[in-house]
């Protein structure tokens, strides 16, 4: 009895673990962390893109600081060391508590 229990709950736990298996190479799903997201979005550069947004700025370490979280973010970084920020909605829409822009 307690041999067939065994066998059962074994042969369950693998038919789970195929399924888990399949779904990942049906769907190709990445886990990072706690984040989820699809093969398909692919991840930029966010320090050599903020290396150069930030290269001309009177404060680097701070501007790469604010960039790098925003491009995290947004996985976009406008082009050029200033404006352009419709190239990048999400970039250029965040804010800080105090409703000033968050993003150089």
């Amino acid at each position: 009895m307690a041999l067939s229990k065994l066998l059962v709950a074994s042969l369950l736990i693998s038919l789970l673990l195929l399924h888990v298996v399949d779904a990942d190479q049906t769907y190709g799903f990445e886990i990072q962390g706690s984040v989820t997201q699809g093969s398909l979005l692919q991840q930029i550069d966010c320090k050599g893109a903020c290396g150069a947004r930030c290269r001309l700025s009177s404060r680097p370490r701070l501007c790469q600081r604010a960039c790098g979280t925003c491009c995290k973010r947004c996985n976009c970084v406008p082009p050029g060391t200033a404006g352009n920020q419709q190239v990048c909605p999400c970039y250029a829409n965040m804010t800080t508590h105090g409703g000033r822009r968050k993003c150089p």
